[in-house]
């Protein structure tokens, strides 16, 4: 397993959750060989008996081959379990199909893998019945005890894959309360052998496919909106070093495209639109190819682009290869007219666990374990005030977290930014946590009117508010009033920042010292005489690409590609260094490296939200 694979599964806690899972059958066993007997050959003599639960059974039929997370024998029947580091709630189970019938898009991998497990298990033991099933973490369950999630501890064996080491046994209680729900699938995992495309059933097509594999034939490839997402492709500097790009390749195939064609932007990059498929089915790839028509008419009113027309500017610009910024000046100086001074720039960062580490817990139950706080005062001038991290393994940092935030933000008035909903959303959730909490912190009054004084209420809550000092996003500033072509349609910081330095003189000359840290400069917890404009290639370097790596396994820029959650992408580094701190072993100076490492990235985070402010400062002030 690679290093950044192993990231992928210390962050969604697979291994300790198919651990937990195996905690609740005691009589379980692991299927192991005999002399020189195979693993296949091991699980046949296990199967003779006429009762057994197997872990990590292997089955054969002719080419197939697959190793069942548990597998229950009961005289002629044969259950199937899946295990899934996925969570879903009683009201969700309906989602399992979408409301015409179909198979649900977001469940469609987990089931289509327990329905070939079931196919080989059916061909390989005709004479018995099987059901198949998902075993999911379940919503609605609260964890019996604290700190089960320590029990379970992710290590490399010797050959460098992970496994789970489980330091502690589990109690009665702990196992008081399954965390994890059996969910029967048979109808849906029988619906997908007989779904049809093309007028054939995938029962036909499979076979096809098996044909082709053993034959090692190679599909040809198909231009899909999937491909916006894919992990292969290269920057211009890895295939000077000789690496190959998939992507490249896959549309040279496809399309007859030549190195050219790959400079000219295509629908992929196209902001927030859901006619990528469409287009690409039609043979409608590029930018310029687009027709104004399928844009018009939808002026929402609000100052700034509406999202058709920021989708048209996007567009126009490729159309014309006008590669300058756009820049609502006239209303996005209003908007800066009614922020009041000092302006707080805050930013999260969060995880949830799979297996919670205190009692009363849900599974995946979301937290805040850091924060970093800068303010700008009305001259302009900038300072890193204010963090918090605690990632102590087995401590709930929520009530500690929002104490410090509280303490950081309740001494003026000033405008509080974020960068996207997701501050707003952790907040929301934890002062739901605390509402429903076994035991009421005493200051709760206070800080629930805290968080609704700079937040709004979610879309789902019971009731509404609006806070008297809710909290600007400056995302949404971003896609109302600013665009620039050098983000490629993303609106992420992480792209915005890169832009705005290289369009802005005064982040240029504020920056191109190490005044960043630095006595008489610029206030910082984190670094000291840093300078932030550093060029390559013509080009300002990437802020971001100036850090060490949260993790020594994988750049932080190449941890989005292990994550399709977008949230996961922008987070996720820091995630997973906070999974690290919780689930692994380490030295305590390993320990302190990354959690100063993590102060460094998070304070990059509002860094990047006051210099977006600056370079807005300095084009229309």
């Amino acid at each position: 397993m690679t290093d950044d694979s192993f990231l992928k599964v210390l962050a969604e806690g697979g291994y300790q959750v198919e651990a937990l899972a195996r905690c609740y059958f005691p009589d379980g066993i692991y299927v192991k060989t005999a002399g020189d007997e195979s693993l296949f050959e091991a699980t046949k003599r296990q199967l003779q008996k006429a009762c057994v639960t197997l872990f990590e059974a292997e089955i054969a039929y002719q080419g197939y081959l697959v190793r069942t997370d548990i597998l229950i024998k009961q005289h002629n029947h044969l259950k199937l379990l899946e295990i899934k580091a996925k969570s879903i709630g009683i009201d969700e189970l309906k989602t399992l199909e979408s409301k015409k019938g179909a198979i649900s898009t977001k469940w469609r991998p987990y089931l289509a893998d327990v329905a070939f497990q079931k196919w080989v298990l059916k061909q390989a033991f005709p004479e018995y019945t099987i059901s198949s099933h998902l075993m999911l973490l379940d919503k609605d369950s609260r964890c019996p005890t604290e700190g089960l999630h320590r029990k379970f501890l992710l290590i490399r064996d010797k050959s460098g894959k992970p496994e789970v080491k489980q330091v502690q046994p589990l109690t009665e209680e702990d196992l008081s309360v399954r965390l994890l729900k059996e969910v029967n699938v048979d109808d849906l995992t029988d619906a997908i052998w007989s779904e049809c495309a093309a007028g054939r059933p995938f029962s036909e097509r499979f076979d096809e496919f098996s044909r082709d594999y053993f034959a090692g034939l190679k599909t040809p490839p198909v231009p899909k909106k999937a491909c916006g997402k894919c992990q292969f492709k290269t920057q211009a500097e890895e295939e000077a070093q000789g690496l190959l790009s998939g992507f490249k390749t896959c549309w040279q195939e496809a399309l007859g495209y030549s190195d050219r064609d790959f400079l000219e932007a295509t629908v992929l990059e196209l902001w927030n639109y859901r006619g990528k498929e469409k287009c690409l089915q039609k043979g409608v790839i590029k930018l310029k190819d687009l027709r104004e028509e399928d844009f018009s008419g939808c002026d929402d009113g609000r100052p700034g682009l509406s999202a058709k027309k920021r989708q048209w500017l996007q567009i126009e610009k490729a159309k014309n290869q006008d590669n300058t910024p756009w820049i609502d000046s006239d209303n996005l100086r209003d908007e800066m007219k009614s922020w009041v001074y000092p302006l707080h720039f805050i930013d999260f960062e969060t995880a949830m666990l799979a297996i919670p580490f205190k009692k009363g817990a849900r599974p995946y139950q979301c937290f805040a374990f850091q924060f970093s706080h800068h303010i700008m005062d009305e001259e302009g001038r900038v300072s890193h005030v204010g963090d918090y991290l605690n990632a102590t393994p087995g401590i709930d940092p929520s009530l500690d977290f929002i104490r410090a935030l509280k303490s950081e933000l309740e001494n003026d008035c000033g405008t509080v930014f974020r960068y996207s909903n997701h501050e707003n959303s952790y907040l929301n959730n934890i002062l739901s946590e605390l509402s429903n909490a076994l035991e009421t912190p005493h200051d709760l009054g206070e800080l629930a009117a805290f968080i609704q004084s700079i937040t709004k209420s979610s879309a789902k809550s019971k009731t509404h508010w609006v806070g008297s000092r809710c909290m600007v996003d400056l995302c949404d500033l971003v896609k109302r009033y600013y665009y620039d072509p050098l983000t490629h349609g993303s609106n992420s910081i992480k792209h915005v920042l890169p832009a705005i330095l290289n369009r802005s003189t005064f982040l240029q000359q504020q920056y191109s010292q190490p005044v960043y840290g630095s006595p008489g400069g610029i206030l910082s917890r984190n670094f000291i005489n840093r300078q932030w404009i550093v060029y390559d290639q013509g080009l300002i370097k990437d802020p971001y690409l100036l850090l060490e790596p949260l993790n020594k396994e994988a750049p932080n820029e190449d941890i989005e590609w292990l994550f399709e959650n977008e949230h996961l992408k922008e987070g996720g580094a820091a995630m997973i260094a906070y999974a690290k701190l919780q689930f692994t072993e380490m030295s305590d100076f390993e320990r302190r490296a990354l959690e100063k490492a993590l102060l460094k990235y998070c304070e990059l985070d509002t860094l990047a939200m006051v210099m977006l402010v600056e370079g807005w400062r300095d084009l229309v002030l």
